[in-house]
């Protein structure tokens, strides 16, 4: 595979066993970056536009300068062109805050970039999903910024793996539901599609804002109690689309309802529609 690396101003492809970042790069000393992954496929990105204009908002959020988005399409452009994947690919853009002291200060270097490709496997229809004991803090000022700093959706995740869960849901500290490791929720209440607001904690999801705006789904605060009351559930996330949920816990459902039945077939048919909605 050949993969685009940079330092924010310039730079080109490489084979992957020759793509190496600084140990001292600030990224990886101390999570200092943000990232976006995007589905690809033929040859394309998904959504790609959305994705940069949140990649610009997160690295504001985080203080690194704006990156170049004309070099970061142009890169993606390349990374797709390089590398022919039969099926759906994974399509990753990191960019950090480059070569810095070993602490929490960041030096003069430029940003670091970097976008890689890799395949991806198709989800399938529905899941099961698995609540862990941990919140988010949505007063964090990192909340809502797709940042490097994962480690706390890796034990999360790890922990839903173990009970045959794909992925993990959880709540943030006024006991809202907020968000899972790698996507939104969406619960069906009373015939009513809703989503944790914003204001929860949780990312703003590219699908999320998608189906928000291509079904009559709404956002609410939802209590995180909602997840054993709701009559159906589904997750959104860049490779996931819209995947029901059969199980939350040891909670079964007959997936997909009717709601996540109807928001599964508008993504699909909008998606497929356009490439960069």
């Amino acid at each position: 595979m050949k993969i685009w690396l940079g330092d924010g101003t310039g730079g080109g492809l490489v084979h992957e066993e020759d793509a190496t970042v600084s140990v001292v790069d600030h990224g990886f000393t101390v999570g200092d970056g943000v990232f976006e992954t995007m589905k690809a496929t033929g040859g394309q990105a998904f959504a790609l536009t959305r994705h940069l204009d949140r990649l610009t908002r997160s690295a504001r959020g985080l203080g690194l300068p704006d990156p170049d988005l004309a070099m970061v399409r142009e890169a993606c452009a390349e990374v797709l062109g390089a590398n022919a994947l039969e099926g759906m690919g994974r399509l990753r853009i990191t960019y950090t805050g480059g070569p810095s002291p070993l602490g929490s200060d960041r030096g003069a270097a430029p940003a670091t970039l970097v976008v890689a490709l890799s395949p991806a496997k198709t989800h399938q229809p529905t899941t099961a999903v698995a609540t862990v004991p941990w919140t988010r803090n949505e007063n964090s000022p990192t909340t809502g910024l797709k940042t490097t700093s994962y480690a706390d959706n890796v034990v999360m995740l790890a922990r839903a793996a173990k009970q045959g869960a794909s992925e993990a849901l959880f709540a943030n500290t006024a006991g809202l539901l907020c968000e899972g490791t790698g996507s939104n929720v969406f619960v069906g209440v009373g015939g009513r599609l809703l989503t944790p607001r914003l204001e929860s904690g949780c990312l703003a999801g590219v699908t999320r804002a998608l189906v928000l705006e291509w079904t009559d789904a709404e956002e609410a605060d939802l209590p995180y109690s909602v997840l054993g009351e709701t009559d159906e559930i589904f997750v959104t996330s860049s490779l996931r689309d819209v995947q029901a949920v059969h199980r939350v816990d040891t909670r079964d459902f007959a997936a997909p309802g009717p709601l996540t039945r109807a928001a599964a077939e508008v993504f699909a048919t909008r998606s497929a529609a356009d490439i960069d909605p």
